[in-house]
C-alpha cells in the first residue's frame, strides 16, 4: 500500500493556496520559535531524567540526541524549502509515500506535539509548586501531581494548558511577539546557570562515568536510554516547519529557523548538562539489582524520600543553585522557568493545530477542524480541542512517560522525512532545492539509523502505547479518512 495516493508537490502548494494562513512571520522570528519550542522542559525539568538514567554519562546521551536531531534538522531543511506549507512531516509523506503512510505520520505527530505539549506543562507545574512551597503557599499533595507520581490531579498543569490554549485562539502574530519575550528569558536563565555551575565544576563527581551501562535490551535505562529520552530535548525545531504556511520568503527563511534554532540550543544543552553533572553530581538511585531505578515509578518516589539528590529533583536546575549555596540564584532561575516554558507549550500545541488542520484540509479529518477563525486568523475548532487533550493528559500522566511517549512519534516522522529526501532525489531530481542536504545519502541514511536506536531504547510502556496508538488510528483512517480524503473522492470521480 506504500505509494499509493500520491499527492503530487504541485497539488500540495494548489491545495494550501486556496484555504491558507496569513503569511507573517520572518527568519529571525521563526528562530526565536524554534528555540522557544526546544528549550524547555527538557533541559530544565528531563537533566533530572537523564541522569537517573546515565549517572554522568547523560553527558554522552545529550551527544547522541544531538547528533541524531542534527541529521534529521539537515533533511527537514530541504523538504521544508521544496514544500514551504503547514503539515510538516505529515505533508512531505502525502507527497513522497503516498496517502496511507502521510496519515500514519500525521497520526504519530500527534504524539509528538499534543503529548509532548503535556509534557511540558507537568515540567512547568514541578517549578510552580516548588515555588509556592518556598513561599508557605503549597498547594495540597493530591493536586501537585498525577496518579502515577503520588497525587491524584496536577491542577496546575491543568490550568497552564487552558491559559496557552487561549493565547493560540487569539492569533499567531501575537503569539510570535510574546515568544520572543519568553525566549529571552530563558537564555538569560540558562546563561547565569552556565557562569555559576561549571566553576564548580569537580572531576570526582564524574565517577562512576556510566553506572548505569549503555543500556539494556528492554531499553529505558543506560545512557541510550537517557538518549531516548534527553531527545525530547531537541524536538520542536521541526515545529519550524509546521509554520512554513505563514512564513515569509520560506524558502531561505525555513532552513535558517530549523539549523538555527538547533544549533543555539546544542551548544546550551552541552554547557548547562556539564555543569550540573560536574557541579553537585548526577549518580542514580539504584534498585536491588544495581540498576538505575526507572524514573516514572513508585519505587523511584520511595527512594527519593527525603533525599537531595539531582536526580530526585522535580525543579533540577534551580536545586543545583541552591545546594551551590546560591538560593536566591535558584530562586530567580526556577522563576525564569515558570514564565518561560509556556512558549514550549505554545510552540508544541501551534505544531500540534497545523497538523491536524492539514490532515483536515486533505479530507483525512472532518472538515470543521480546518475552519479558520474570521477574526483572529487562526484554526480555532482544533485549537480548543487540542488544548483540552493537552490540559487533561497534563493533569493525570507523569513527565517521563509523556516525554518519552511523544519521542516515539517523533522518531518515526523524522525517520520517513529523511527516507523521503532521498527518494525525491530519484523520482524528481529537477526539482528546484532551494535547500539542499549535504551528503544526503550519507546524512539521511544515518538519521534513520539514529531514529530506530533510539527508539529501541525506549521504556517498554512508550514502545506499547505506540503500538496502540498505531492501531487505533488505522482504525480511523479504515472508517473515515479511507473514503472521505479529497484523493478518494478523485478517484472514484474518475470515469
Amino acid at each position: 500500500m506504500i505509494f499509493w495516493r500520491i499527492k503530487p508537490l504541485d497539488k500540495i502548494l494548489e491545495t494550501a493556496e486556496k484555504k491558507s494562513l496569513k503569511r507573517q512571520l520572518g527568519p529571525i522570528q521563526l528562530t526565536l520559535l524554534g528555540i522557544g519550542a526546544v528549550i524547555g522542559t527538557g533541559i530544565f525539568v528531563l537533566t533530572a531524567e537523564a541522569g537517573q538514567k546515565a549517572g554522568p554519562g547523560m553527558m554522552v546521551a545529550f551527544i547522541i540526541a544531538a547528533v541524531v536531531c542534527a541529521l534529521a534538522a539537515l533533511a527537514y531543511a530541504e523538504l521544508a524549502a521544496m514544500v514551504p506549507v503547514s503539515g510538516s512531516a505529515y505533508t512531505y509523506s502525502y507527497g513522497v509515500f503516498g496517502e496511507f503512510v502521510a496519515w500514519i505520520v500525521g497520526w504519530a505527530l500527534a504524539l509528538e506535539y499534543a503529548i509532548g505539549a503535556a509534557t511540558v506543562c507537568v515540567g512547568w507545574s514541578g517549578y510552580m509548586n516548588g515555588l509556592l512551597a518556598a513561599n508557605g503557599i503549597a498547594l495540597p499533595e493530591a493536586l501537585r501531581s498525577g496518579p502515577l507520581s503520588g497525587g491524584v490531579f496536577n491542577l496546575l498543569a491543568f490550568l497552564i494548558g487552558l491559559a496557552v490554549t487561549v493565547l493560540l485562539y487569539i492569533g499567531t502574530s501575537k503569539s510570535a511577539r510574546v515568544n520572543a519575550v519568553l525566549v529571552a528569558i530563558k537564555i538569560a536563565a540558562l546563561s547565569v546557570f552556565i557562569a555559576l555551575a561549571i566553576p564548580a565544576v569537580k572531576a570526582a563527581n564524574f565517577e562512576p562515568f556510566l553506572p548505569g551501562g549503555w543500556g539494556s535490551p528492554t531499553g529505558g535505562v543506560g545512557v541510550l536510554g537517557a538518549a531516548a529520552s534527553i531527545f525530547f530535548a531537541y524536538v520542536g525545531f521541526d515545529a519550524v516547519s509546521t509554520a512554513a504556511e505563514e512564513t515569509k520568503n520560506p524558502n531561505r527563511n525555513i532552513p535558517i529557523g530549523l539549523i538555527g534554532s538547533l544549533g543555539i540550543c546544542t551548544i546550551y544543552y552541552l554547557l548547562v548538562g556539564y555543569g550540573a553533572a560536574g557541579s553537585v553530581g548526577a549518580q542514580p538511585m539504584l534498585g536491588a539489582d544495581g540498576l538505575p531505578i526507572d524514573p516514572s515509578s513508585p519505587a523511584m518516589v520511595t527512594a527519593c524520600e527525603g533525599s537531595q539528590a539531582l536526580v530526585c529533583s522535580k525543579e533540577p536546575l534551580a536545586h543545583v543553585m541552591r545546594l551551590l549555596g546560591h538560593a536566591r540564584i535558584g530562586d530567580w532561575i526556577g522563576l525564569a522557568a515558570i514564565v518561560a516554558l509556556p512558549s514550549v507549550i505554545l510552540m508544541m500545541m501551534f505544531g500540534q493545530t497545523r497538523i491536524f488542520f492539514t490532515m483536515s484540509r486533505d479530507g483525512l479529518l472532518p472538515e470543521p477542524l480546518s475552519k479558520v477563525h474570521t477574526r483572529f486568523h487562526t484554526p480555532h475548532v482544533i485549537t480548543v480541542i487540542t488544548g483540552l487533550v493537552v490540559s487533561i493528559s497534563a493533569a493525570l500522566l507523569p513527565v517521563g512517560r509523556l516525554a518519552d511517549t511523544s519521542n516515539s512519534g517523533t522518531l518515526l516522522a523524522f525517520a520517513m522525512v529523511s527516507i523521503g529526501v532521498l527518494i525525491l532525489r530519484k523520482r524528481q531530481p529537477e526539482r528546484s532545492r532551494p535547500f539542499r542536504t549535504p551528503a544526503a545519502w550519507i546524512v539521511c541514511p544515518l538519521a534513520v539509523f539514529g531514529c530506530v536506536v533510539l527508539f529501541l531504547s525506549l521504556t517498554m510502556f512508550a514502545k506499547l502505547f505506540f503500538v496502540s496508538w498505531a492501531v487505533l488510528g488505522l482504525a480511523l483512517y479504515s472508517l473515515y479518512g479511507y473514503r472521505r480524503s479529497h484523493m478518494a473522492q478523485a478517484e472514484a470521480a474518475r470515469p
